[in-house]
């Protein structure tokens, strides 16, 4: 019975190791300048999603995307949708990840140059 009881304390113990190694999405390359960019803001609360944005430094411009996206989404049901936050326009969409889908919206500067991301991840 201990032997049993030793075994799924490793276990579970194994796997949330695993889960707390899990590392930030991909941003705009993989180099150690595009990986400082990014910055974990927190969760979504309406879904509980954590929250990213590029570049650093975005986080309050960040959650207020996510949930305004969040209220967009549940009408739209995977639809790309266009959102305004203060005075900037977000187009965001789900992506097909890799295992798991995750939610991106992105904006540009008027000359078509990209402006800010925020994405949206489980």
């Amino acid at each position: 019975m201990r032997s049993i009881m030793t075994g799924t304390a490793a276990g579970l113990l194994g796997a949330a190791a695993l889960s707390l190694g899990a590392s930030a999405p991909s941003f705009a390359g993989t180099d150690a300048a595009a990986r400082s960019s990014v910055t974990y803001c927190g969760v979504d609360k309406a879904t509980g999603l954590a929250v990213w944005a590029e570049p650093a430094g975005s986080c309050a411009a960040a959650l207020e995307v996510a949930s305004a996206y969040t209220k967009a989404a549940s009408s739209k049901a995977g639809a790309p949708a266009t959102i305004l936050v203060g005075a900037t326009t977000w187009t965001c969409q789900e992506h097909q990840g890799d295992p798991n889908p995750y939610q991106e919206c992105v904006t540009s500067d008027s000359g078509g140059r990209a402006g800010g991301r925020v994405v949206l991840t489980s």
